[in-house]
């Protein structure tokens, strides 16, 4: 083997790592000023702009924006109500999501080309065209409310967690990644375990979902997101204080004066949990994009 064919891959390999590295810097840069600037006040963010003390922690750097957030709302609450909300809607999205695509790739049945069909078209049309049809449905339908050892009976979901949570437990995209994964997985699974005397849901519980880690990774992410970062729809359909989500509490700091710093603070906070959990399932979720045929 020659030299010449030694140092070109090596030189490649120098060459893709600058440029993943400067694509890091560049991406990273909104998220240092946000964090730099979350511990500035207003006046010293505006007279760094112009300047690399933007990106850095110097100057008149406290953690008065962070006991501000707590001070101007109610963050703790916020916080919650975002976890359960996006908890509820990851659970009951892979259980159902799930379900779906094993009927769809797994089972023999007429027209689920079709059906298929039908469900990857619904990625074309966007939610903000759905929104007000679905708000007039969702305030349609009977809901229950305690009322001491009793239940009541109420009309319409509005102002509830249920209004935030079900409309989105199926997803078409989910389904999709699903289905593709359950079709890269060798058909004589199925065999062997109805040989033992399986049903399909034994097989499902027990056969296809074990091996299906990476897609329920990447299906939990891609469901987290959308919760998390909901705003219009929980704008358009809840008014209590106690059942709003985090991204409802920015407008609290448009109201009267704008307190920059502290929008900086409370964007820091909501983001925590989100690159969290993408740290905590990094490696499932490359390994499902690799495997699982989303290329197609």
């Amino acid at each position: 083997m020659s030299v010449t064919s030694i140092a070109t891959p090596t030189k490649r390999s120098v060459v893709v790592t600058v440029l993943r590295s400067v694509l890091v810097v560049f991406f990273a840069f909104p998220i240092v000023f946000m964090l730099v600037s979350s511990l500035k006040p207003d006046l010293q963010i505006f007279a760094d702009l112009g300047s690399w003390r933007a990106f850095l922690p110097v100057g008149d750097v406290s953690f008065a924006n962070y006991t501000g957030v707590f001070d101007r709302v109610p963050f703790a609450r916020f916080i919650l109500n975002s976890v359960l909300i996006s908890g509820v809607t990851i659970a009951l999205g892979i259980l159902v999501n799930s379900m779906a695509a094993f009927a769809l790739a797994r089972l023999r049945w007429r027209g689920r080309g079709l059906v298929l069909g039908l469900v990857l078209a619904t990625l074309i049309v966007p939610f903000e065209t759905l929104a007000l049809p679905l708000l007039w449905w969702v305030n349609k339908l009977p809901s229950f409310e305690a009322d001491g050892f009793s239940l009541a009976f109420k009309q319409g979901w509005l102002d509830t967690y249920q209004v935030q949570i079900i409309p989105f437990i199926a997803n078409a995209f989910s389904m999709y990644l699903f289905y593709q994964y359950f079709a890269s997985i060798p058909r004589e699974l199925d065999e062997a375990a109805r040989m033992d005397g399986a049903g399909w849901f034994a097989i499902y519980r027990t056969v296809i979902m074990p091996l299906s880690g990476p897609a329920i990774a990447t299906v939990a992410i891609l469901t987290f997101l959308p919760a998390w970062n909901s705003y219009l729809w929980p704008l358009m359909v809840v008014q209590s204080e106690e059942l709003r989500p985090v991204m409802i509490g920015l407008q609290y700091f448009f109201q009267l004066n704008t307190s920059w710093g502290q929008v900086m603070a409370y964007s820091s906070l909501i983001t925590i949990p989100v690159v969290a959990l993408f740290l905590a399932f990094q490696r499932s979720f490359i390994n499902s994009i690799a495997s699982s045929g989303v290329k197609g």
